[in-house]
């Protein structure tokens, strides 16, 4: 906390923990498209935001919960899971792509970067689905982890099913 005359008080998100300023700028400098990527308690969601001043434009997105819905991921199955996380972005990619947007540089905010992490099993489905996005192949999940393969055999239909069902949508 700042305390005196010559000390000045922090942006509220910085001081609240929710947004990294520095990074954030990075980010913007770029000038291409962002791919957000945020894990909740109970889903992943995705979005595709282009930077403006009165605030970020949000292009295209999708969630745990449009996979249900939309894409047919049965609704006992977890929202948040790395093969719910690649059909996100999947998704995301998918509808990216339909809305004239081939590139994007990766958000992931404040989580952490860990190699195998849900955030880039997202990457990996945006991937997958035609973007350009900048990453390292050591950072991705492996295959079965993606394909559900490791948790059964039920998961692994699911994400094909799913799948299938995104990709006849665009």
């Amino acid at each position: 906390m700042a305390h005196g005359k010559k000390q000045r008080n922090a942006f509220r998100r910085r001081r609240s923990g929710e947004t990294d300023y520095r990074r954030r700028m990075k980010l913007l400098r770029k000038g291409a498209p962002r791919a957000v990527v945020r894990v909740s308690n109970t889903q992943v969601s995705a979005q595709l935001a282009i930077y403006n001043p009165e605030g970020d434009e949000i292009v295209a997105s999708a969630t745990g919960n449009s996979l249900v819905g939309k894409y047919g991921w049965p609704e006992d199955m977890s929202k948040k899971s790395i093969s719910a996380a690649y059909l996100v972005g999947f998704a995301l990619g998918k509808s990216a792509l339909a809305a004239g947007h081939e590139d994007a540089v990766l958000d992931i905010g404040l989580s952490a970067s860990t190699p195998g992490a849900r955030v880039f099993a997202a990457v990996k489905g945006m991937v997958d689905a035609g973007m350009d996005i900048p990453h390292g192949e050591s950072v991705i999940p492996d295959d079965e982890r993606i394909s559900g393969s490791h948790i059964s055999n039920d998961v692994s239909k699911a994400v094909d099913a799913a799948k299938a069902k995104i990709e006849g949508a665009f």
